[in-house]
């Protein structure tokens, strides 16, 4: 198993984007921008297709290959935008899951696709 942290690898990426001086590039909002363009790369995997043909789509080595690297684009620049804006994203995202599990109870929400409070207004 690889033991790589969000650290190493926010520490690669920076080490990388300097070398090329970049940073003068990235700005928070072509940052953001960035991440909604990877994630729009990654949705192309997707479109048009059924579920059964994604499900051999990605059965594909070379597929599931560039869906990988279009989620670690994704991954690149929210590491990019973690890292400049000081943002600890282990600690957010435990944050956000604890919200969650408080927001989404299971014994209200298991096995329904809704929050629990559009089955209440139906």
């Amino acid at each position: 198993m690889d033991k790589t942290t969000l650290v190493d690898l926010q520490k690669k990426i920076i080490a990388f984007r300097d070398a090329r001086d970049w940073k003068q590039f990235h700005k928070p909002k072509d940052l953001a921008i960035a991440v909604s363009i990877e994630t729009a790369e990654i949705l192309e995997h997707f479109r048009f297709k059924t579920d059964k043909e994604i499900e051999e789509y990605l059965q594909n080595a070379e597929n599931k290959k560039e869906l990988s690297h279009e989620m670690a684009d994704v991954m690149y620049f929210l590491l990019l935008v973690a890292y400049d804006q000081n943002i600890n994203l282990v600690k957010a995202f435990s944050e956000k899951l604890e919200l969650l599990e408080k927001k989404y109870p299971i014994e209200k929400c298991k096995g329904k696709p809704h929050k629990y409070t559009y089955y209440q207004e139906k």
